[in-house]
């Protein structure tokens, strides 16, 4: 049997758990590849979707050797009989299982963006991969679902080699395995398309799926607070949000014709309250400048109020400093973001217009992420010609069927999830303390 790609897999393997519907069940993907497979599970059966992080813990002298897993919630899976034959100490056990206790607690926030994980509690639970080869990291996300008191657990893979199933069954409640083919060498051999899936895609889908990752735990709003944000003397009305605990700040640029008012900007914004990044929504030019056409189009003067509202922010709260621009905003957030010193920790572009930063874009150095929608040719051209100039860390990430205000269903809340996880990824893993790390 072969598949498409990851969508097509999790169709297939949508219809070998309808049996499961009503158990009620939540659907975990291992990510980063599980993740697009589960999410069409997880629709069909209208299904809590959620990522299973778990840490394999090698022994120090064969890596490959694993004598236990750790998940979340402290859960800690350890093979005694391991351990003993291979002679693992008790300062090695601690060592090992430290350091994998950092990168999973990092994985759950960048994956979930601040959103709580989904109780297993007397539960089914469908843990899904996009294939197996060994299948140890199945086995011990298996055991630590267990632990996290899941009812009943069942493994959903497209394919996987003979060996590696009849193993897996001792794990699993229930094994579902539509290809075992003898002739297993890899994974993505069963697969027309098996590319890379990236964190952003894991995060995206993860703020897409029904009745997803936060369902049953409503987020408190964040208010606002109006504030008069003071650029080199000049009074721009703002509203600075800063959720308790907030480690980093993302402030908004907009584009012509629009304010702080912006409904899309706003809802972007709301969702990085509640992954628990600050935010501050300010006017870059007062009601008598809009009035003039002409300076919504000043890249120069508006990334200069940038700056100077940056500078203004970080008197009040010394915290790592993001932007989001939206059209002609993404290019006065591109230019603040190249002068010396800026100290931006990443940017992010809503159907932006980083051409307009003409010649600044080679010496911007903060990783950037520009946003296009797939049906807005001009602007996707003018991104990808933008694109070539950025010499730093940089993506171009095109929303599927989406027109230059994503108005359409769900193509707001992708680019929410795309900025989301390019804040926690570039903002969280610590870069200058004026600009550069949290979310």
């Amino acid at each position: 049997m072969f598949f498409t790609d990851r969508a097509d897999a999790g169709e297939r393997i949508a219809e070998a758990v309808r049996h499961l519907e009503g158990e009620h069940p939540v659907v975990l993907g291992l990510p980063r590849g599980g993740v697009p497979v589960a999410f069409p599970v997880a629709r069909a059966l209208g299904a809590p979707l959620d990522v299973i992080v778990v840490r394999k813990l090698g022994v120090p002298s064969h890596r490959e050797l694993g004598f236990g897993a750790i998940g979340e919630g402290g859960v800690r899976v350890i093979s005694e009989d391991i351990v003993r034959t291979s002679r693992v100490t008790r300062q090695d056990l601690e060592a090992v299982e430290h350091a994998e206790e950092a990168e999973l607690a990092r994985q759950a926030r960048r994956f979930r963006g601040g959103r709580p994980r989904v109780a297993l509690d007397g539960r089914t639970v469908i843990v899904v991969d996009d294939g197996i080869a060994t299948g140890a990291t199945a086995a011990a996300a298996c055991e630590v679902v267990r632990a996290q008191g899941a009812a009943r657990v069942v493994l959903a893979v497209p394919v996987a080699p003979p060996d590696a199933v009849a193993r897996l069954r001792g794990a699993a409640d229930e094994v579902v395995c539509l290809s075992s083919p003898p002739a297993f060498r890899a994974v993505g051999e069963w697969y027309q398309d098996f590319s890379q899936t990236s964190d952003e895609e894991v995060v995206s889908l993860l703020a897409r799926a029904p009745q997803g990752a936060a369902a049953g735990a409503e987020a408190e709003a964040v208010e606002a607070v109006a504030v008069e944000v003071d650029a080199a003397g000049l009074a721009l009305a703002g509203d600075l949000a800063l959720p308790e605990g907030a480690g980093a700040v993302v402030m908004f640029a907009h584009g012509s014709g629009s304010s702080r008012r912006s409904p899309r900007n706003r809802a972007v914004a709301a969702d990085l309250n509640r992954a628990g990044l600050g935010t501050l929504l300010f006017d870059l030019l007062t009601p008598a400048e809009e009035a003039d056409r002409a300076n919504v189009f000043d890249i120069a003067v508006l990334a200069g109020r940038l700056t100077d509202a940056t500078a203004w922010l970080r008197r009040r709260a010394r915290l790592p400093v993001g932007y989001f621009g939206a059209s002609t905003g993404a290019a006065a957030a591109l230019w603040a973001a190249s002068a010396a010193g800026a100290e931006v920790g990443a940017v992010v572009s809503r159907g932006g217009r980083p051409d307009l930063a003409g010649p600044r874009l080679a010496d911007v150095r903060a990783p950037t992420l520009l946003v296009v929608g797939g049906d807005d040719t001009t602007v996707l051209d003018l991104n990808r010609r933008a694109q070539r100039e950025l010499r730093c860390e940089n993506r171009l990430a095109v929303v599927a069927g989406a027109t230059h205000l994503f108005e359409e269903p769900g193509a707001l809340e992708e680019v929410s999830a795309l900025a989301r996880a390019w804040f926690a990824r570039h903002l969280e893993a610590g870069g200058p303390s004026g600009g550069g790390a949290g979310s």
